[in-house]
C-alpha cells in the first residue's frame, strides 16, 4: 500500500492549532505530539521550527520540525527532571493496522529524522496500554551535534502484547531528551520487549544536553508502519494532518472578530445557546477549551451588540456537534450570531487521549 502507512499523526509536524511556541508542559504547540516537562529550574521552550535548505530532510520534502530549546539548568539534572516528546495512539488503530502483534515473525518499523545541538545518545521507548502493560526501550546511538540523522527501529511482536478494539489510548511513542533516574536504570534491556515499569522505562540518560544551556533538539518525519523495511515516509497534504489532528482538537475561535456562530438563538431572557457542527468527528464527546474574561464575546442580534464573558458546554454535546451556552440578554425566540470580541480569547474541542 503506497498510502495510509503512516499510523502516526502529524509526523511532518505541519499542524500547531494551539500555537508555535510555548514553554508550559503537554499539549501545548504542535498537535498530537505533547512535550512534557518536570524540574526545570528554567523550562524549555517547544516551537514549530523551519527546516533549513540544503539539509536532507529539506530534500525529501519537511519544512518543519518539532523543536525544544532548553533552558538553563543551573541546578543540574535531577532524578525526576524530565523532557518528554510523546505520541498517545488509539488501540483499535494499532489492533487492525494489519499487525500480527502477538507474533514475533511479524514487524513494525519506527522512522525518524533527530537532529541535536550537543553529540550524544538518546534514548526512547514505546508502551502499550491494554492488557499486561509492555515496554520497548531504545535509543538512537551517538548523534553528531548538529546533523540531522535517520533512526529507524523494526520492532517485532510478542505473544503479552494485547490491544482493545475501541478508542481508548492503547500505545505510546516516547523520544526523550531527557530523564532522570526516578524513571531509569542500567538494568533495562533495550531493542527488547518487557513488562512495563513505571520506575525502568529505559536505560540512564546522558544529561549533557539538559545541563547545556540553550541546547536544541529537533525532530521531523516520524512514522510508525506495518511490516520490517523503512519506506519512504508518507507525504500527506496539511488538510489531511489537520483533519486527522481535528479528531483529537479543534479550534474554533481565536483573536478578535472571529466566528464562534453564525446560527445562535436567544434561548431565553438571558442565555443564548450555540450549536456548532465540527468540521470533523472526534473521537469522543468533546470538553470544552476556552479563555474567559471582560467582554471575551459578543452577541448580535436586530442590529444591537451584547457584550458578555462567559460560555460553557452545554450537556448535548456530541462527537460530532459542540452546544455552547452564555449568559448573554435578549430577546427570547431571536436569532443571533456569537463572536470573539478579545484579542486573547479562543473556543477549542478537545477529545485528547
Amino acid at each position: 500500500s503506497l498510502s495510509h502507512r503512516n499510523i502516526i499523526i502529524n509526523g511532518a509536524m505541519q499542524v500547531a492549532q494551539r500555537g508555535t511556541s510555548s514553554t508550559a508542559s503537554g499539549y501545548q504547540a504542535l498537535d498530537r505530539f505533547p512535550v512534557y516537562l518536570n524540574g526545570a529550574d528554567e523550562n524549555p521552550t517547544i516551537s514549530q521550527a523551519d527546516i533549513a535548505s540544503g539539509t536532507t530532510p529539506y530534500t525529501l520534502g519537511f519544512r518543519k520540525s518539532l523543536k525544544i530549546t532548553n533552558g538553563n539548568q543551573t541546578s543540574g539534572a535531577g532524578s525526576n527532571d524530565y523532557v518528554w516528546i510523546q505520541q498517545k495512539i488509539e488501540a483499535q488503530n494499532i489492533s487492525q493496522s494489519g499487525w500480527n502483534y502477538t507474533s514475533a515473525s511479524s514487524y513494525i518499523t519506527l522512522s525518524f529524522w533527530v537532529k541535536s545541538s550537543v553529540a550524544q545518545t538518546f534514548k526512547g521507548y514505546i508502551q502499550t496500554i491494554d492488557g499486561t502493560g509492555m515496554q520497548y526501550p531504545f535509543e538512537t546511538g551517538s548523534l553528531s551535534a548538529d546533523t540531522w540523522t535517520k533512526i529507524t527501529k523494526t520492532i517485532p511482536g510478542n505473544a503479552n502484547l494485547s490491544f482493545d478494539t475501541n478508542n481508548g489510548e492503547g500505545f505510546k511513542l516516547s523520544i526523550i531528551p531527557m530523564m532522570g533516574t526516578d524513571k531509569t536504570s542500567s538494568s533495562v534491556t533495550e531493542d527488547a520487549w518487557g513488562t512495563y515499569t513505571s520506575s525502568a522505562r529505559i536505560k540512564d540518560v546522558t544529561t549533557t544536553w539538559y545541563t547545556t544551556n540553550d541546547a536544541t533538539f529537533e525532530i521531523t518525519g516520524v512514522q510508525l508502519e506495518v511490516g520490517p523495511v523503512e519506506t519512504p515516509f508518507e507525504h500527506r497534504s496539511f488538510g489531511q494532518e489537520l483533519a486527522l489532528s481535528q479528531r483529537y482538537y479543534q479550534r474554533l475561535a481565536t483573536g478578535t472578530g472571529k466566528a464562534v456562530s453564525e446560527n445562535a438563538t436567544q434561548y431565553n431572557s438571558s442565555t443564548v445557546f450555540l450549536s456548532i457542527p465540527l468540521p470533523t468527528e472526534m473521537r469522543a464527546q468533546p470538553t470544552l477549551e476556552i479563555a474567559n474574561g471582560s467582554n471575551y464575546f459578543v452577541k448580535y442580534a436586530n442590529g444591537g451588540a451584547v457584550y458578555f464573558n462567559t460560555m460553557g458546554r452545554d450537556g448535548i454535546t456530541t462527537p460530532r456537534v459542540l452546544c455552547l451556552n452564555g449568559t448573554a440578554s435578549g430577546t427570547a425566540g431571536h436569532a443571533c450570531m456569537v463572536r470573539t470580541d478579545d484579542a486573547n480569547t479562543y473556543v477549542a474541542a478537545v477529545a485528547e487521549l
